[in-house]
């Protein structure tokens, strides 16, 4: 990876805080809006940098936090609006990535 690129992923980068105050970075591939709400698609990122599996991780922006500051975000517990984002965000982006359905991702 050259030196552009690696700034462009940093930039990329965003670090989340789980439930236990943990930590975690995530590459921000895209924001998608369904039915008036906003969901990020992140794709985790280890601690050295690379990439880490090939399952993204989409959350609902639930507004900012308590600080004012930042945006936070929840899980999304319907698995239909899983389902539409992920569906949405494919067709977006079906020319960039590599999409696996998952009877293939089970056949390995």
């Amino acid at each position: 990876m050259d030196n552009e690129e690696n700034n462009e992923l940093q930039d990329n980068i965003i670090t989340l805080k789980d439930e236990t105050g943990k930590d975690l970075k995530f590459e921000f591939l895209d924001l998608i809006e369904y039915n008036n709400e906003n969901y990020v698609v992140l794709l985790p990122v280890a601690e050295d940098g690379t990439e880490e599996g090939e399952e993204v991780v989409i959350l609902k922006e639930e507004g900012l936090t308590e600080d004012g500051e930042d945006e936070s975000y929840g899980t999304v517990e319907d698995e239909a609006v899983l389902n539409q984002v992920f569906e949405i965000f494919k067709d977006k982006f079906k020319d960039e990535f590599l999409f696996q359905d998952e009877d293939e991702a089970g056949n390995e």
